[in-house]
C-alpha cells in the first residue's frame, strides 16, 4: 500500500509540474518591489472602509467573495487551500475572472479548468517552510501563510495585513471538522460557514508559519506589517489602518 501511495503521488506530481508549474512561473517577480495587502476574512474587515482597498494590489482569500454583495472590491489574486471552502465556493470561483489559486489536489475534479485558475501543489502536516511556488509548499496551517508565499514569490516588497482577526470563538481541537450552528462569528459574513461545515483554526500552528513568513520577507529585505483593527496576532509589526494606507504603494 505504501508503494502504491507513492507512486499515486510521484505522478500527481509529474503532472502537476508538467501542466501546472509552467502557468504559475509567469507570476515570478511580477510584481518586484511593489506593495499589497493581504485580506482576511475577520470580523474586523467590518470596522474599515475596504474600498480604499481598489487602489492597491490585493491578495483575498478563501470566501472573501461573500463581501462583494455590499462592497465592489476588485481583488488581484484570491487564494484557497482548504478543501471544504473549495467544495463550498466551486460555483463562486468559477464564475469569477480573478486569478484563483488554489490547491492542486484538493481542487482536482472540483474546480474546472479554466484560464484564470492556477493550481498550487501544497502539502500539510506539522513541517514548516517557505518555499517558492514551482515546488511543493507548506500550507501552514493557515491560507494566509499561502497567500504569504504567494505575495513573496511574485516579488512583493512589503505586505500589509487586514482582517487576520487571528481570534476565533471555537470548542475543540484544531483542525477538527465540525458543522457551524447559528450564525458565524469568526468571518466577516455570520453566514459565512453557518450551517456548513468547516474546520477549527490552528492558531499557535499559524504563528509558528508567521514566524517564517516574517523572517522569509526580513531576509530579503522585505517587510510584514500588520495594519488589522484590533487584530490579536502578535507577530509581525503593528501599524495603524490609515498609516498603512498612507505608506503602502498604490499599483
Amino acid at each position: 500500500m505504501r508503494i502504491i501511495n507513492r507512486l499515486k503521488y510521484f505522478l500527481t506530481y509529474f503532472f502537476w509540474m508538467l501542466i501546472e508549474r509552467p502557468r504559475i512561473k509567469k507570476f515570478k517577480n511580477k510584481h518586484q518591489g511593489e506593495d499589497c495587502f493581504i485580506i482576511g476574512n475577520g470580523p474586523s474587515l467590518n470596522k474599515m472602509d475596504l474600498l480604499k482597498l481598489n487602489d492597491y494590489h490585493t491578495f483575498g482569500m478563501n470566501k472573501i467573495y461573500m463581501i462583494f454583495k455590499r462592497v465592489n472590491l476588485n481583488l488581484s489574486y484570491l487564494a484557497a487551500v482548504n478543501n471544504l471552502v473549495i467544495e463550498q465556493s466551486k460555483a463562486e470561483y468559477e464564475s469569477m475572472d480573478t486569478p484563483i489559486f488554489v490547491a492542486h489536489k484538493k481542487s482536482k475534479g472540483v474546480i474546472k479548468k479554466r484560464d484564470n485558475v492556477f493550481r498550487l501543489f501544497t502539502k500539510g502536516g506539522q513541517e514548516w517552510s517557505f518555499g517558492s511556488l514551482e515546488e511543493p509548499i507548506f500550507e501552514g496551517m493557515t491560507v494566509t501563510y499561502v497567500a504569504l508565499q504567494m505575495a513573496h514569490y511574485m516579488g512583493f516588497k512589503r505586505v500589509f495585513l487586514v482582517g487576520v482577526d487571528h481570534n476565533f470563538v471555537q470548542s475543540g481541537n484544531p483542525h477538527e471538522k465540525q458543522t457551524m450552528k447559528g450564525a458565524d462569528m469568526n468571518h466577516f459574513d455570520p453566514n459565512y460557514f453557518a450551517g456548513n461545515e468547516w474546520h477549527l483554526a490552528d492558531l499557535k500552528g499559524s504563528e509558528v508559519s508567521y514566524q517564517m513568513a516574517d523572517y522569509a520577507f526580513c531576509k530579503t529585505g522585505g517587510k510584514v506589517f500588520d495594519a488589522t483593527v484590533d487584530g490579536k496576532l502578535q507577530v509581525f509589526e503593528k501599524i495603524d489602518l490609515e498609516k498603512a494606507f498612507e505608506l503602502a504603494k498604490k499599483k
